[in-house]
């Protein structure tokens, strides 16, 4: 059984500390939230759930360290928190900020 997520509200208010490096082969943050700037071959953002046209077969990102990537990416940063142990808990834990964060 998976332990419980976090309540994403509370989360999404405190900036998160790197407690952590992203885990290989993840890519739960350039899937999961949706991105309402410009991202290099996807002008108009990319919707949650839907995979960043940047993230390549590794899952990893190809802007990673460059000016064109999006503020969003590179304010979201690895915590315990937010990854946990796996892949899955970074995704049910992101999906639930996602929802407490949509517009009404």
């Amino acid at each position: 059984m998976s332990p419980a997520l976090p309540a994403a509200p509370a989360a999404a208010a405190a900036a998160p500390t790197p407690e952590v490096s992203c885990r290989p082969g993840c890519g739960a943050c350039c899937i999961a939230p949706s991105i309402t700037s410009p991202i290099p071959g996807m002008p108009h953002g990319k919707p949650a759930g839907v995979p960043c046209i940047q993230l390549d077969a590794d899952f990893r990102c190809r802007l990673f360290g460059r000016p064109e990537r999006p503020a969003f990416c590179g304010g979201l940063q690895p915590s315990r928190e937010m990854c946990g142990s796996d892949a899955v808990h970074a995704m049910h834990w992101l999906n639930r900020l996602e929802a407490a964060t949509r517009p009404a």
